[in-house]
C-alpha cells in the first residue's frame, strides 16, 4: 500500500508563512511527477505546483513569486513553501504523486488527505 501524508498547514495572518510537507511511504518504485492542488469552499480543485522527478517546477500564475515548490527524492518528501500568503489562498491543500508500486509496471496517481490552509486576520 502507499500513503502520502500532508503535514504543515494551519491558521496564519495575511502576509505570512508556512511550508507544507507531503510524505510518500509504502511499497515504492519509483515517483514521477508530485503535485499541490487546493480546494475552496464552493470551488474546483485546482492545481497549484508541480516537480518532476528531475526537479522541474511549473506553478499556478496566482502562486507564481510566493510560494516554492521542492523536493527530496531520498525521502520521498515534497514540499511547499508559501509566503506573502492571502486571504484568497485559504483551501485544503492536497499532495499527488505519479508512481509505480514495487512488482508493478503500472504507474499510478495517489492522493493525500488535505491539510487546511487558512489565511486570516
Amino acid at each position: 500500500q502507499v500513503q502520502l501524508v500532508e503535514s504543515g498547514g494551519g491558521l496564519v495572518q495575511p502576509g505570512g508563512s508556512l511550508m507544507l510537507s507531503c510524505a510518500a511511504s509504502g511499497s515504492i518504485f519509483r515517483i514521477y511527477t508530485m503535485g499541490w492542488y487546493r480546494q475552496a469552499p464552493g470551488k474546483q480543485r485546482e492545481l497549484v505546483a508541480t516537480i518532476t522527478n528531475g526537479g522541474v517546477t511549473d506553478s499556478a500564475d496566482s502562486v507564481k513569486g510566493r510560494y516554492t515548490i521542492s523536493r527530496d527524492n531520498a525521502l520521498n518528501t515534497m514540499y511547499m513553501q508559501m509566503n506573502s500568503l492571502k486571504p484568497e489562498d485559504t483551501a485544503v491543500y492536497y499532495c499527488n504523486a505519479d508512481l509505480i508500486v514495487l512488482d508493478s509496471n503500472i504507474r499510478q496517481t495517489y492522493w493525500g488527505q488535505g491539510t487546511q490552509v487558512t489565511v486570516s486576520s
